[in-house]
């Protein structure tokens, strides 16, 4: 406890402190003010963003805010909803983890029509999602899925390689013009403003899905990436979604991605079209497995 009228100077000096600068140490020293992160830079003045990056986020079942649920595939049961019959066997392998969303404002605006599909499509997630069938995930979805990517960058060009399924994003610093036919990964065309790296992802096919709880779009979405350092090891990531077929606005997801470091910094092989060989192909057998 502090005494007498030196104590009483002290407690005073230290709310003068506080009132002018808003923050007061020991002895009513001013604390460092916080400052902008400056990453550094590769040759050419930019930021560099090489390395191994991944989300930790629940955002591949689910961009909206969910609860923890029993599974993706629900049925009705005596007591309430319980798992498929297709999926009951994963028990809590199949389970799915809660999630605070990554959609501004929580709010997909979806066009009645297309609210519609989209409850239809997470009723019939097992026969839908393009996952599933191991197809390329599109953009935004390959970058918040539980697999790491990694980001080549050199003074003339960058690459997005994904563990899942082998896909892989050539980012264009020269426009090309429109995309010559569709794709799953679409054409992404990218340019610097300041320390943010901008991809304007156009030619989606409209095969991809955004999660596994059946959000989808047309082939006229149109993706504008926003790649920004937060700090050593963070990139701040974000995701503006326009398609005037299936949403009434724009729409963004914000996310931060993490910087694997360590031994496991590197993409493992997760090609997995000869896992889904017997899924989708096991029926043509001439005797099918039981």
């Amino acid at each position: 406890m502090i005494r007498g009228r030196a104590g009483t100077a002290f407690l005073a000096a230290a709310v003068a402190g506080l009132s002018s600068t808003g923050a007061v140490g020991v002895a009513g020293a001013q604390t460092p003010a916080a400052t902008v992160y400056r990453a550094p830079l590769t040759p050419d003045g930019h930021p560099d963003l090489n390395g191994v990056w991944q989300v930790l986020n629940t955002a591949n079942y689910d961009i909206l805010p969910h609860t923890a649920r029993a599974a993706m595939a629900l049925r009705p049961g005596p007591m309430g909803p319980v798992p498929d019959k297709l999926v009951l066997a994963l028990g809590a392998v199949g389970a799915v983890p809660a999630g605070a969303g990554v959609v501004d404002g929580g709010v997909i605006p979806y066009k009645p029509a297309a609210a519609g599909r989209k409850a239809d499509n997470q009723a019939h997630w097992l026969e839908r999602d393009p996952e599933i069938k191991c197809y390329l995930p599109g953009v935004p979805r390959a970058t918040y899925m539980s697999y790491p990517l990694q980001i080549f960058q050199s003074r003339e060009a960058l690459l997005i390689a994904y563990e899942y399924a082998g896909a892989v994003r050539n980012i264009l610093f020269q426009d090309p013009g429109p995309a010559p036919v569709d794709s799953w990964m679409g054409q992404s065309v990218g340019h610097w403003v300041g320390d943010t790296l901008v991809v304007e992802v156009t030619g989606q096919n409209d095969s991809t899905w955004f999660d596994r709880a059946g959000d989808f779009h047309s082939d006229q979405l149109k993706v504008v990436e926003r790649y920004t350092p937060a700090g050593p090891d963070t990139l701040r990531y974000e995701a503006e979604i326009t398609d005037p077929e299936v949403f009434t606005r724009p729409w963004t997801m914000r996310m931060t991605l993490y910087r694997r470091v360590g031994e496991d910094a590197r993409l493992q092989q997760f090609k997995c079209v000869e896992f889904v060989e017997e899924l989708m192909y096991g029926n043509l057998r001439k005797e099918p497995l039981k």
